[in-house]
């Protein structure tokens, strides 16, 4: 595994300062505490750089707040200036470590994400049942509380494994650092520690178990089968692994194991033999939403995802909603 030594400089260089603001200020500019940075920009940019360079920096507190997306979540909004640093690292540790991922680790990655998630898993039940002519099982699994439960100790072994740097290093823990437990939702850096801390997992699934179909998104992984029996034993070895390695624990409700032909529930779809449908869950929420008064805005996003699926009349059924409390409102 190669070694990096000397990153610090380019990731507190001012031009990789200014193009983290550029990548962080789209779709905020319109925020009070974004507006107010940039009208200083020049001067708030040198200044980061300044204390950077001269390690007196300290990243400040969070805002807490909780959304529904669906489920509720406890997210945590860092300052400005260390939401800046915090891409800046992105923009700096991201190509030194995605190369090391698995090909089917989904999550924040460039030319992965969520339907290409999707997609994989067709791909994988197609082949694995050869076209629905062979018994196809798949185990869906998510760890309990992931975010929450990553150990900083861990973390910063398995990034010390890549990153040499000492000054790098020094930074890198000052982000992990600012916040305990785990990691914190919100954070840019949080998606990529998190993919550095699963890569362990993915490694050993694919290296070590040898398990041919196996796809990860976040803290959600499944593994696919033409035998129940293989799945159960490779969950074993799994649930072992995380438990000594990465101090992690499978949530007792989420393993769930089911035939091909019943279908495979995963990242907001179920994938039949035949076709593609939205979570049912999912469905009541879009259509809740949409009867409490989305914008068209939001009535896009919600069709294309359905485009993902087999939906047409679920499509048309969703717009007819839309117009019709949209003329209801006038």
């Amino acid at each position: 595994m190669k070694l990096y030594r000397d990153i610090f400089e380019n990731i507190i260089a001012p031009e990789n300062l200014f193009l983290a603001w550029d990548t962080f200020k789209k779709g905020k500019r319109n925020k009070p505490d974004v507006a107010r940075f940039e009208m200083n920009l020049e001067q708030h940019i040198f200044a980061i750089h300044h204390e950077l360079a001269h390690k007196s920096y300290h990243h400040g507190p969070y805002t807490a707040f909780y959304i529904n997306d669906p489920k509720q979540r406890h997210i945590h909004k860092a300052s400005v200036k260390d939401r800046i640093i915090h891409h800046a690292i992105y923009r700096v540790l991201a190509p030194l470590f995605d190369p090391m991922f698995i090909h089917t680790s989904y999550s924040c990655r460039i030319n992965k994400g969520h339907h290409a998630g999707v997609d994989a898993l067709y791909t994988t039940l197609r082949k694995v049942s050869r076209n629905n002519h062979l018994p196809c099982f798949a185990l869906k699994c998510d760890i309990k509380k992931f975010f929450d439960s990553v150990d900083h100790w861990v973390l910063r072994e398995i990034i010390a494994k890549k990153i040499a740097d000492p000054d790098a290093r020094w930074l890198i823990d000052e982000i992990i650092g600012s916040f305990a437990p785990g990691l914190p939702i919100g954070n840019l850096t949080s998606q990529l520690f998190a993919n550095i801390y699963m890569n362990e997992l993915d490694q050993f699934a694919k290296h070590i178990l040898h398990i041919p179909f196996y796809i990860r998104y976040t803290d959600d992984f499944i593994m696919v089968s033409n035998t129940q029996e293989q799945l159960w034993k490779w969950l074993e070895d799994i649930r072992h692994y995380l438990d000594q390695r990465l101090h992690l624990a499978l949530h007792p409700r989420k393993v769930i194991m089911r035939k091909y032909i019943q279908g495979i529930d995963f990242l907001g779809y179920v994938q039949l033999p035949d076709h593609r449908v939205l979570r049912t869950k999912t469905k009541r929420r879009i259509f809740k939403k949409i009867r409490l008064g989305a914008t068209e805005q939001v009535l896009q996003s919600y069709l294309g995802v359905l485009s993902h699926a087999n939906s047409f009349v679920l499509s048309e059924k969703l717009k007819n909603e839309f117009w019709m409390h949209r003329v209801d409102k006038k």
